[in-house]
């Protein structure tokens, strides 16, 4: 009886492995729970069981759950030999705006263009249809304020293209922000900046000589009439 179930256990991950390999989009554990036939729970545990066997095992390849669902992608071990596969200079290469742009709408979604264009100080419609054609963002809401502007947010594509599971699994923008000490420091060596010293101190000379030069100018005339 115990072989029996084994038999069967080890069926069912060859199915999951099967549909994995053929499937370009993550398949949510759900949906392999319904093609199964068994408890979404005991499908999680068998993916887990498969990735931890993976890795264990050293393959070029790994079992991850982003986006939702579950895919093979290549191990990160062997970024340098896909690397090498990967050509070199595909359109599909986003630009410095389109980078910025992206991560704005990730962090402050729902947001809208016009509040992405305050941001970022330039005209981002251009940018907003590129992301938008490469699959990365889209319209999630209406704003419900006068105008009704489209509010944008992030896709399953950009989920997949991050590496990660839902957008909360993005690195906390705190992360990225230098200490009150850095900043402190900061501050201290430019006030210590001899060139800063010698700016400012050419600056004092001249705003008191323009104080005695306004003064004698700025004399009143003399009311001769009494």
């Amino acid at each position: 009886m115990g072989d029996e179930t084994t038999d069967e256990e080890l069926d069912i991950r060859r199915a999951i492995e099967a549909i994995l390999m053929v499937s370009i989009d993550p398949v949510a554990p759900n949906l392999l729970a319904q093609l199964m036939e068994m408890p979404t729970k005991k499908v999680e545990a068998i993916c887990s069981s498969l990735a931890d066997e993976y890795e264990a095992e050293g393959r070029g390849f790994c079992l991850v759950r982003i986006g939702g669902g579950y895919r093979f992608q290549s191990s990160p071990a062997q970024a340098a030999w896909v690397e090498r596969f990967v050509l070199e200079g595909q359109h599909s290469r986003l630009t410095s705006a389109a980078l910025e742009t992206l991560a704005i709408v990730a962090y402050k979604q729902p947001i809208s263009r016009n509040q992405v264009s305050a941001i970022r100080g330039v005209d981002v419609d251009t940018v907003i249809r590129t992301l938008q054609q490469r699959g990365y963002i889209e319209v999630v809401s209406t704003d419900p304020g006068p105008g009704n502007a489209l509010m944008f947010g992030t896709t399953r594509e950009f989920l997949e293209s991050m590496g990660i599971d839902k957008v909360s699994d993005l690195p906390s923008l705190g992360d990225f922000v230098p200490g009150p000490e850095i900043v402190e420091a900061l501050e201290r060596g430019l006030l210590a900046d001899p060139d800063v010293v010698e700016l400012e101190a050419e600056g004092d000379a001249g705003s008191e000589g323009g104080e005695v030069a306004g003064g004698s100018d700025a004399e009143v005339p003399v009311d001769d009439r009494s």
